[in-house]
């Protein structure tokens, strides 16, 4: 396959003590953490009350996606966006798994409402108040790398920029024994066809996974999209290439010219 491209203009990240892409790349480059961070992402795209009773998993995803818009400057109504995520909600999803087995009509409809993997995408579009399409991926430890295929292709067949959304949870309850995935974690990225910003080329390659070792993805390793700190790694301090796994034996190789 030949290499795709795109240009980064707006990035937007969260995770447990790093509060946005400014702290990310601080503690990446010096090790530095902020004094204090919030326990919990508050998406101002949403209204206070929704604001409140929206789960972790689209508290996040709307947090990053709004960060990555206003840092490149654009109006997230005109963006096409795509969402990756591994899990989705796993809480959500246990407590559905339980709560039928056990009380099948004691289903909360907030929650039942929120299951489906696609809930942060509809909150986004509708709080956003974008028309766009919006497509919703989970491929396993390829998600990222997939979702990232997905956003350039757009770019590629006609899009001028998308936004990428990645994001997972901790794992709970039962599926936690099977699902392993810790604290709350997620990035967005604006790309776009042209203009100024870090410009990706994107290939497939055959290989095994290349264990990431840089200083965001070994303090998020546990959750499930860990997967995509290589690339925010690289970012963050400058290197010219990430490695991400793409499927069983494949890999996405990112080169990041500046």
């Amino acid at each position: 396959m030949s290499a795709l491209t795109a240009t980064i203009a707006g990035i937007g990240f969260w995770a447990d003590g790093l509060p946005d892409w400014d702290a990310a790349t601080a503690f990446a480059r010096d090790g530095v953490r902020p004094e204090t961070a919030p326990a919990r992402p508050a998406p101002q795209l949403l209204a206070p009350n929704e604001r409140r009773r929206a789960p972790g998993s689209v508290a996040v995803a709307l947090e990053v996606a709004l960060a990555a818009c206003r840092a490149a400057g654009r109006d997230p109504a005109t963006l096409p966006s795509v969402f990756a995520s591994t899990h989705g909600d796993l809480a959500i999803t246990d407590y559905m798994c339980e709560t039928l087995a056990t009380d099948p009509t004691a289903v909360s409809p907030t929650k039942f409402h929120n299951s489906v993997h696609n809930a942060a995408a509809g909150y986004w579009t509708i709080g956003a108040g974008c028309t766009e399409a919006a497509t919703a991926i989970s491929a396993f430890d390829g998600t990222f790398a997939q979702g990232l295929l997905e956003a350039v292709l757009q770019l590629a067949t006609g899009s001028d920029a998308v936004l990428l959304v990645a994001y997972d949870t901790a794992a709970t309850g039962l599926l936690g024994t099977v699902t392993h995935s810790e604290g709350l974690l997620g990035a967005a990225l604006v790309l776009s066809r042209g203009g100024t910003g870090p410009r990706l080329s994107l290939a497939l390659r055959d290989g095994d996974d290349t264990p990431a070792t840089g200083p965001l993805a070994t303090r998020a390793a546990g959750n499930a999209m860990a997967q995509m700190l290589p690339l925010f790694d690289a970012l963050a301090t400058g290197t010219s290439e990430a490695r991400l796994k793409a499927g069983p034996h494949r890999q996405l190789v990112v080169e990041i010219a500046r």
